[in-house]
């Protein structure tokens, strides 16, 4: 355990080191100031009145040494903005001391990231109720008074290290899962399909995932010469669970759709796939919602099934068409039935398919998801096919766009243009 006891009485820095040794701690650092404190840590409050600007590291010297090596013996050293963290147990400091007092040291190390774990008991003369009440809600774990009891000093110090020992394990533990998290999301993106540029068909996105896993995916394929197979689905829910839906899904994916491409037979499988993962014991039914349609550049036709998702936007021929038919979401019922939807078009037409995190700002933004999901897309008319410009003729505000509370997916679609 690395100790720090702070201290402007040499008298006391001996009396606790010396109850510490006995007790068996060997790692303790004397300091005779909060200021030195700040140095060791790095923090900026270090520099206050002090001429180095960049901070300084304290260095103590063993306490085997004179009471005088009680003050830290200081070297200079660059600080960066971002420096690393010191590692530190436990602070033992003293309320009452010249220039910044304890009740103001503490704030200032717990305010910083880096030590907003970091235990620190008050050992103080001070018997004042309120004033100990104050230093609790500054952010210390607890409070010995002088003249100090070895066996309550121990007690309480053996209490606050276990919680520290504690909070160091669940952050290990945490910073382990979101690792994994992040190479989960690395993996739900590199299974995105990339844009799509041909002579009479273009095809791009755009995924603004949330802070959480996604259930969203979408993907096309290149069915034969002329048609291609394209999807947009999204999985119930949020974290884990939708996101190994999602994976099991794309697993299935492309051999169902290189493999029927049919919509009516490519949901009907989808459908029995998702039925595969329901368990008869379990309280919640996994399913999702998607769009499904093939496109067939030397037949001009769009044939589609929706089930259960947002409808899909059509401009055909400067005709104004939504993708409705279809059916249920999948995975409710072993069974479904399925209306498929057929559009022709002669000259071009334009696609757009999104999820419900993107309808949903927008009718937080503007009241009607809709209406500018259509005006969006009319007025791309003639601009270049490319999703990332339609979304900002969108204009949602950056915090939509940087921190969205549902997984934001948008796919445009271009034949003929």
């Amino acid at each position: 355990m690395n100790i720090v006891i702070v201290d402007d009485n040499a008298t006391n820095l001996m009396i606790i080191e010396k109850i510490l040794r006995r007790a068996g701690y060997r790692k303790i650092l004397l300091m005779s100031s909060a200021k030195e404190l700040y140095q060791h840590l790095r923090i900026d409050g270090g520099a206050a009145g002090s001429s180095d600007s960049l901070g300084v590291e304290s260095v103590t010297r063993p306490a085997s040494d004179t009471v005088s090596g009680a003050a830290s013996h200081v070297v200079s050293g660059a600080m960066g903005v971002h420096a690393a963290e010191v590692q530190v147990d436990l602070v033992l400091m003293d309320l009452m001391m010249p220039e910044i007092d304890g009740m103001e040291a503490c704030r200032t190390i717990l305010a910083d990231p880096r030590y907003h774990d970091l235990p620190i008991i008050f050992v103080t003369a001070m018997g004042d109720s309120y004033k100990m009440a104050e230093a609790m809600d500054a952010g210390a774990l607890d409070y010995v008074l002088k003249p100090i009891n070895k066996i309550e000093l121990l007690a309480r110090m053996r209490s606050v290290l276990r919680l520290k020992k504690e909070k160091d394990l669940r952050k290990e533990r945490d910073q382990r899962i979101q690792y994994e998290l992040d190479l989960a999301k690395q993996v739900q993106r590199s299974m995105l399909s990339g844009p799509l540029l041909e002579d009479n068909v273009t095809i791009s996105a755009v995924y603004k995932p949330s802070f959480e896993l996604a259930g969203d995916l979408y993907a096309w394929y290149r069915i034969s010469p002329t048609r291609y197979g394209v999807i947009l689905l999204d999985v119930m829910g949020h974290g884990i669970s939708s996101s190994l839906v999602c994976m099991y899904i794309y697993s299935v994916l492309k051999d169902t759709i290189m493999g029927m491409a049919d919509p009516e037979a490519v949901m009907q499988e989808l459908n029995r796939r998702m039925n595969q993962l329901q368990m008869p014991d379990s309280l919640i039914n996994y399913y999702f919602t998607a769009i499904y349609f093939v496109l067939d550049t030397e037949a001009r036709t769009i044939e589609y099934v929706n089930a259960g998702h947002p409808a899909g936007i059509a401009i055909v021929d400067d005709e104004l068409k939504q993708l409705t038919s279809g059916s249920c979401a999948l995975g409710f019922f072993d069974e479904i039935e399925i209306t498929k939807g057929v559009i022709e078009y002669q000259e071009e037409a334009r696609i757009l398919l999104y999820t419900d995190g993107l309808s949903e700002w927008l009718e937080d933004e503007y009241g009607d998801g809709m209406e500018r999901l259509v005006s969006g897309l009319q007025d791309s008319v003639g601009a270049a096919d490319d999703a990332e410009e339609l979304l900002e003729r969108l204009q949602l505000s950056a915090d939509q766009l940087n921190a969205p509370k549902d997984d934001i997916c948008l796919v445009l679609i271009s034949a003929g243009c």
